[in-house]
């Protein structure tokens, strides 16, 4: 690493003329994993017991990425299995009303789609129960995947969860390695979800059984501190010795409302987000995640670059700002002109 010191300021510079600056790529992402039904307590703060009623949406956080990548104008797929169901075909109905190519989608007649209860507490924090016994994600089989899809990818992007049991865990593996040898950039979020993996040891080895193929991770703090069995997660340290892999070009910690930290093997920095009000931390992540690879997709190289860098980090933290103002996730992606509008009001 050349640089010792943490920038955490955001230069007038970087706010300056961003709409210009700024470009959304057209080479595909292709986004790997689960795709859900949402069901969200119509008013904060309660238990699901407490909760008066729920409103369904649409989840899943590779599906969320896609989704997100498309509003912004970019150009994205899903891969992914649903149930032969009702809500199976509203989730790809749901997909091609935004844009998003939905042909590496298989429909299961034997498992349901997969659903999840969220709870908002009175902070907008999340907590999960899900429904998966076994749902229609997890039984995605190695040989229905849509390989010319794969290997058409620009950037692959995938998740934890889809490790956790077979077939779909093979599917995964095998995927990697199509898009590997395609020559993709891939694109790794863990998206810890502890309750879905039968063990702590297990999720951890599960995620990390994959760390070192990644070119590009995005983690939070608190998913640091699970893999690193309770290291300090804001330790640089701590980072770059357990975290950063040789073969990786950029690790990103998001911090929440704080903004992120991004690590390359150049240089490292933070950029603080843009103060709004949460409502709900829905989908924050992924919209992050996809504002990240939409700048991505238009130059691979943009990481080298850490001016152009803070930039594209600064527009992501600000896709992750406008989705909390709203309920659920996919409903709450922004588009790209809403994102520049929350800069330029924030650089007013």
């Amino acid at each position: 690493m050349a640089s010792n010191n943490l920038s955490s300021d955001v230069p007038e510079e970087l706010y300056s003329n961003i709409d210009a600056k700024l470009k959304i790529g057209n080479s595909l992402v292709v986004c790997f994993g689960e795709m859900l039904i949402d069901f969200v307590p119509t008013v904060s703060g309660v238990s699901l017991a407490e909760a008066p009623a729920f409103d369904k949406a649409p989840g899943g956080a590779p599906a969320n990425v896609a989704v997100g990548i498309s509003r912004m104008g970019g150009s994205s797929a899903f891969i992914g299995k649903v149930g032969n169901d009702e809500f199976g075909f509203m989730l790809a109905d749901i997909l091609k009303k935004n844009k998003v190519d939905n042909s590496g989608m298989r429909f299961d007649t034997k498992a349901r789609t997969a659903l999840a209860f969220v709870t908002l507490r009175a902070d907008g924090e999340r907590e999960f129960l899900f429904f998966r016994h076994p749902s229609a994600d997890m039984l995605l089989e190695e040989s229905e995947l849509d390989v010319t899809l794969i290997e058409k990818a620009s950037i692959f992007h995938y998740g934890s969860i889809s490790l956790i049991d077979e077939p779909c865990k093979s599917a995964h593996l095998a995927a990697l390695k199509i898009a590997k040898r395609s020559g993709s950039f891939l694109s790794y979020d863990p998206n810890l979800r502890l309750q879905l993996w039968r063990s702590e040891e297990d999720a951890r080895n599960g995620i990390l059984s994959i760390w070192d193929q990644a070119d590009m991770i995005k983690v939070s703090e608190d998913e640091i501190r699970f893999l690193t069995g309770g290291d300090d997660p804001y330790d640089d340290n701590v980072v770059l010795k357990k975290l950063f892999h040789p073969n990786l070009k950029l690790l990103i910690v998001t911090e929440g409302s704080d903004g992120c930290r991004y690590y390359t093997k150049n240089f490292r920095g933070r950029v603080e987000s843009v103060k709004v009000k949460a409502i709900d931390t829905t989908g924050a992540g992924d919209a992050f995640v996809g504002g990240i690879l939409s700048c991505l997709a238009s130059d691979l190289t943009l990481y080298q670059d850490e001016k152009r860098l803070r930039q594209a980090l600064l527009f992501a933290n600000a896709c992750g700002a406008v989705t909390v103002t709203k309920r659920g996730a996919i409903p709450s992606l922004p588009t790209k002109e809403q994102v520049i509008q929350i800069l330029q009001q924030t650089s007013a």
